[in-house]
Order: C-alpha cells, then structure tokens, then sequence
C-alpha cells in the first residue's frame, strides 16, 4: 500500500469519528431528559455488518459505549442481516444484551446504499423512567425494576410500531421524556447514516470493507505494542466497597501477556438481593475502559482494541449478575471496576498510575406528589408531581504529577448537571453548592475535592429521595503515602444521618445535605509544595488545621506562608 494510500485510509478514518460524533451530538441536542440533554449520559457508534464497532463517538460514558459495543451482535442474532431492509430500527433494554439495566434503552439502525447494506449505526441513552419501583435498589427481581422491551422491531420500512411505542407510554411516569428520548435515539442513528453515505460518495467506495480492516488491523497492532510495553505478569488486587445488605469484596486478578490482558474477578462477593447486581457486560465495560485509561488511552476505541481485553467473572459473583436478578442501579458497583483493575496495574506501572476516587456518580435522584409510594396520598394533596434525576460527583483521585480533579465523574464522564435545571423542574430549590473542604485526600498530589449540596422543597410536603451511593463506609484509598479522600455523607440539617442507599422520606421543612467523597491522594503529604498548600488554604479547598496536620505547613488566618514554622514542623 502506498503512502498515499495510507493518508487516504487515515483521513476517512477520521471522518468517521466526526460522524459517530455528529450522531452522537443530535442524540444530545434532541434529547428530552436531564440524563440526555444537560449530562450526556449516551453512546454512539458505527459498525460493521458483522456487528464489529468500528469507531465511536467521543461523547458518551464507557459504560454505554464499552457494552454497546457487544450488544449488536444481538441484535443480529435476532434479526440477521440478510433480513434487514430499508427504513428498519431495532430497539431493547434488555440488561444482559444492552448495557446493563432497564433505564437504557439501545437502537440500531441499518445503512444501506443503493439497496446493499453498509453498515450499522447503534446509540444508547439513559432513560428518566421505565416504571416498576422506578432508580433505586428496593426490587428483589428485575420483573419489578420496569418494562422489559427484548430486541424488536422500533420501525419496519420507516413505519414506527405505534403499538410498541404506546406500551411504553402508559408504563413510565414520565411518558413524553422517555417517549421523545427513544424517538431521538432513531434520529440521531439516521443522521449518522446520511452523513456516513455522504462520505462514502465524497471517497469514492461502495463499501467499508477496505476502510475497516484498516481501523481494526491498526488498532490491533497499537493495542498489542501499549500492551507489551507493561511489564507481563499476575497482578491481584482487593477492594471492599460499602454494599447493601453487607459490604462487598470486589477481587480482580489481571494476566498480563504479549497477546493481550485479561481480567478474572473470581474471589468477588456473591450475587446481592437487592438490585445493586451488575451484569456482565456492564463489568466488560468498566473493567476494559480501567485497562484502556492506564495501557493506551490514545488508542482509538473499536472492536480490535476491546478484544484484547479478556473479562471474566463466575456465575455466582455480584458481577456477573444473571437474570432475573435485579440490577437497576448496576453503576453504584460496576463504575468501582476501574480503581479495581488500575490497582492491579499500580503493581506493574510503579508511580504511573492515579489514586482511588469516588468513582460512582452521586446524583440528586427525587420524585414527590402523587405517585410517590413511599408517602401516604393525603400528605401530597396540591404537591407538585415530579421525577427529577440530577447527575453530580465527588472527586478524582490524584494523579501522577498532577493534583485530582474536583467534583468531576470519572470513570462515566457524564457532565454536572446545572442546579438551575433541577429547579425548574421541580420545586427542589439548591440553597447551598459548593467544594468540601478538605475532602480530598492529602498527598504529594492532592485528591481532588467532593462538593457539598444542601436542598429543600419550596412546597410544605414531604418528598422521596432515592440515594444510590458508595463511599460512604469505606472512603477512597491513596496510593504510594497518599491518604485517603473522605467518605461520602447524606444527611438532614436536623441532624439525622440517611443511609447511603435506598429510598427515604425527606420531611417538610427539612434540609437535604449531601457531602460527596473526595478523591485520595497519591504520595507522601510531607513532600508538597508548602506553596501549594498555602495556596490550597487561600481557595478555601484545604483549612488552615488541615494544612498543619495533615502536611505539616503552618499557614496564616490570612492565607499567607509562615516559612520557618513550616520547616520546624517538617523537622527541618
């Protein structure tokens, strides 16, 4: 092939990920509800007919993309490609053949030109609402978590299933959200094919046969030379993490080789009763994007790259959760997977890799007026009815050379969502927004800080919150003489503390505190910068007992560096 050739293929390839993202973008803009719209909780991609993801859209969380990735080739199970025409769309929010649990919903759409399949494109997105005992752990079968759509038909030759479309309307709370995020999700896929066909024109191919090996076979070779580059090894690592009913031990045992990495989680605690389950896709999902982060985070992500990522867990642990388990809210355990597996390679990339963080997302999920289970009917008479789910986070954990980033979700990525939108859909009013002091976990590099929320109801009636939290119990671990980020809280102003996970009844008049957790810190405290802890003081994200006690810096009521204090108390 000659060079020419090769930038031939490299610009296409290019173009390619600005389609995915354009469809990824008209999923957002269109999209009707806060997780779509304001957080970006979505996935876009493009395949080949064999259901191989060819590329994705920059725009989206790992936990979509990654199990996306695997879930076409379902759809093609159940519909083969041969049987596809025109105009068709497919749609499910099958857990185990999705991305994890009902509240996603995945649609794949075929491409075609003049007649012939090309390609297909496949979008996710986190849904406000799919019934049953709505976001929240309570169930004890995913039969009670909402309507369960297997992979069917959306539109057959352009024409919508108007029958399936009004058995999903009258089973959710939030018909018009859930209704218009699923019609955006077909849109979004059209737009992805349009501008995919015209590329195709524009280059002169019939097909993407030549465009495909290119992508795959490049990215095989980059994946494999990122992999040989981490020292081969078995590398074990433990976690114990907060649970339900009892804390969870989550154990990963990483095989790294020339011909890939894989990642067993045999020794993880068995299935919960309650629907903090995680399916196996979903661990695939988290498990693979933790190695990716560490081992080749500039490597485009596809089929070739995913596939050497090997992920398995036994059938009786809480991460390979098998139906009719219930799983509703999967992400409070699997979106911990990436500080498990970064752990396993801290063992072989000594100093390379960052400290622990929240890692689960700490989102404001409340529903109050009628409807609400969990409140007598006569205490809601004139309440406001409204479902409100409201995505925030705690803090990153350190990272090498660089202090962790501050109320920021990672592993998913999705965006804070503005308090303004909260309060307009509901009459929850945010009176207090702001970064927790001294959350973040001392080190050399700093966690980065947790935020705090305090919120009320404008309307003198009690309402439901439904806390889906981890970090609570136990608080991120800092690495390398790094100390730990401080473990969430969720409580009232009057005092009383919440649990970190279920459904309780905010009362009239109360104040609703959340104070997520901070990131750990990487390195010993003593070795930062008295500079940046003065400076840390300054901003308010470190108090001035914290700066002495935790690294031995003596700072002035007004922020300023007292020097020779300082060294007396580092000894020197």
């Amino acid at each position: 092939m000659s060079a020419m050739d090769q930038i031939r293929l490299q610009v296409m390839w290019d173009r390619m990920i600005a389609v995915v993202e354009e469809q990824a973008q008209t999923l957002v803009r269109t999209g009707f509800s806060t997780s779509t719209r304001e957080a970006g909780d979505v996935s876009a991609g493009v395949f080949d007919t064999a259901g191989r993801m060819l590329a994705q859209a920059v725009t989206g969380t790992p936990g979509h993309v990654n199990s996306m990735a695997r879930a076409v080739v379902h759809f093609l199970d159940a519909f083969p490609a041969a049987t596809m025409r025109p105009g068709d769309a497919f749609i499910t929010n099958d857990p185990w053949k999705g991305t994890g649990h009902l509240h996603d919903f995945t649609v794949v759409t075929p491409c075609f030109r003049g007649g012939t399949m090309v390609a297909l494109f496949a979008c996710t997105c986190h849904v406000i609402d799919v019934g049953g005992r709505g976001m929240g752990p309570e169930a004890r079968s995913v039969l009670e978590e909402g309507i369960f759509i297997p992979i069917r038909h959306f539109a057959r030759a352009g024409v919508v299933d108007e029958t399936l479309v009004e058995l999903i309307r009258v089973n959710v709370r939030e018909p018009v959200q859930v209704v218009g995020d699923i019609y955006s999700l077909a849109g979004c896929n059209e737009v992805g094919c349009r501008r995919l066909l015209r590329m195709m024109d524009e280059f002169g191919i019939t097909d993407l046969s030549g465009i495909a090996a290119h992508i795959l076979d490049r990215s095989r070779a980059a994946m494999l030379q990122a992999i040989r580059a981490v020292p081969p090894g078995r590398y074990v690592n433990r976690m114990r993490v907060d649970g339900l009913e009892a804390p969870l031990d989550l154990v990963a045992t990483m095989q790294v080789g020339p011909d890939g990495i894989t990642v067993d989680f045999a020794g993880t605690s068995p299935p919960s009763a309650f629907g903090i389950n995680v399916p196996l896709c979903y661990t695939e999902a988290y498990a693979s994007f933790g190695v990716k982060c560490i081992v080749a985070p500039k490597v485009p992500n596809n089929d070739a790259t995913l596939g050497l990522i090997r992920v398995t867990a036994p059938a009786d642990c809480i991460l390979n959760a098998q139906p009719p388990l219930p799983v509703a809210t999967r992400h409070i355990t699997g979106q911990l997977l990436p500080d498990l597996v970064i752990g396993c390679l801290a063992q072989a990339l000594r100093g390379e890799v960052p400290a622990e963080g929240t890692s689960c997302l700490w989102n404001l999920m409340a529903m109050g007026g009628a409807g609400n289970v969990n409140v007598a009917p006569g205490e809601l008479d004139g309440a406001t009815r409204f479902n409100i789910m409201s995505f925030h986070s705690g803090g990153t954990g350190a990272r090498p050379g660089k202090d962790g980033l501050s109320a920021t979700a990672f592993p998913s990525g999705v965006r804070n969502v503005p308090i303004e939108v909260t309060e307009q859909l509901s009459p929850l009013l945010v009176r207090r927004k702001e970064y927790r002091m001294d959350s973040g976990g001392a080190g050399t590099f700093r966690g980065g800080l947790g935020q705090v929320m305090e919120v009320v109801n404008l309307e003198d009636v009690p309402y439901t919150v439904s806390a889906n939290y981890d970090r609570v119990l136990f608080p991120p671990r800092g690495r390398d003489g790094g100390k730990d980020g401080a473990r969430g809280v969720l409580s009232l102003a009057s005092g009383t503390v919440l649990e970190g996970k279920g459904r309780q009844v905010v009362a009239p008049g109360e104040v609703l505190v959340i104070e997520m957790p901070g990131g750990a810190g990487l390195g010993d405290p003593l070795q930062r910068d008295p500079a940046r802890v003065a400076e840390d003081a300054r901003l308010g994200m470190v108090s001035v007992a914290a700066a002495r006690s935790d690294y031995g810096v003596v700072v002035h009521a007004d922020g300023s560096l007292d020097e020779a204090a300082t060294r007396a108390a580092r000894g020197g």
